[in-house]
This record gives structure tokens, sequence and C-alpha cells, in this order.
């Protein structure tokens, strides 16, 4: 008998779900009311015909931990799909950033120089700051708010992960309910 995997690993999980008041509620409850962490959490109407919304939860567990949250998940009453992007194969996933940072002379330049490598755009100017937009991997925000930490960073806002599957399949077809 082969022993239960321990390893720790992060998970991507969508989840659509009905557009109405307390689903998102619920949703949290089961995470905290578990102990279970949640990473990044987004959500927003994908459907407005069929009333439906996507939760994109980005959480760490065990395989057998991740497969309690699925199954929970699938159990409550407007929860129409749940999917482990992890597990079913190639995704892509993206994270918006916008970072504030204030400084002059050297650090300013040098701000603008790092900017440029990640391919972050400037959204505002001012003569003491700028405000970076970024888009990517979780990875690649933390490692330019780790290089503009000491050129200035005053402020920082993440949006979290959204994520969809690559290939032409759908976690649920626009128009399909169940």
């Amino acid at each position: 008998m082969v022993a239960p995997d321990k390893t720790i690993r992060r998970h991507t999980i969508a989840v659509i779900v009905d557009n109405e008041p307390g689903v998102l509620a619920r949703v949290i409850g089961l995470f905290s009311g578990r102990g279970y962490n949640i990473e990044s959490l987004t959500v927003a109407e994908v459907d407005a015909k069929a009333g439906l919304s996507r939760i994109t939860v980005v959480t760490s567990g065990t395989e057998m931990i991740i497969e309690q949250i699925k199954n929970q998940l699938s159990r409550l009453v407007p929860v129409h799909k749940v999917s482990d992007l992890t597990s079913e194969g190639p995704y892509v996933e993206r994270e918006l950033l916008l970072v504030k940072i204030a400084g002059t002379g050297d650090g300013r330049v040098e701000s603008l120089r790092i900017a440029d490598i990640f391919r972050a755009r400037v959204v505002d100017s001012t003569t003491e700051s700028f405000v970076f937009e970024v888009t990517g991997s979780s990875e690649k925000l933390s490692a330019f708010i780790n290089l503009m930490e000491p050129l200035g960073l005053v402020e920082v806002s993440r949006t979290g992960v959204v994520a969809i599957s690559r290939g032409s399949t759908a976690i649920m077809p626009p128009g399909s309910e169940d």
C-alpha cells in the first residue's frame, strides 16, 4: 500500500457560482471554518445572462486537503462547477500589480530602468513619484516589488490571480448551466 503524499503544493481552483448576495461569504466561510488558507482570491461576473460568477482561489495543501476543499466546494448550493486548474492540465495564470515609488535623482532613473526590464507601464507620474502597472505571474510581481523596495517603494496593490485553462475546452461554456 502506498502512503498518501504529504507534500504541500500550491493549487489554483476556479469555481463557477450563482452571482447572488452571500455566495462569496459561503465560499470563504468554507475555507476559514476549516482552517484552510487563501493565498489569492478574485471574483467577477462572467455570464450576465445566466447569472454566473467565477471565483479563482489560490490555496496550498496536501493532495488530500485539496481534494477535501474541492469536494466541500462542490457541495455548496450556489456552486455549479469546481475545477482544479493545477491538476487538470496546462493553464495561464496572471496577476495585476500597481506599485507607487517615490524618489528623485538616481533612484528615480533606476526605478524606470527596472520597470522597463519588467515591461511595466508608467500609469501616473509626478516630479516625486511614479505608479507602475505590471502584469504577469505572482513570482514576477514579487520579484519586481523586491527590486523596487530600496528605491522608494511607498505602496503596493495586487489584484490576485486570475487563471484559465489552455486549449479549446471551457470549465463551463457560455450559456450553459451545469
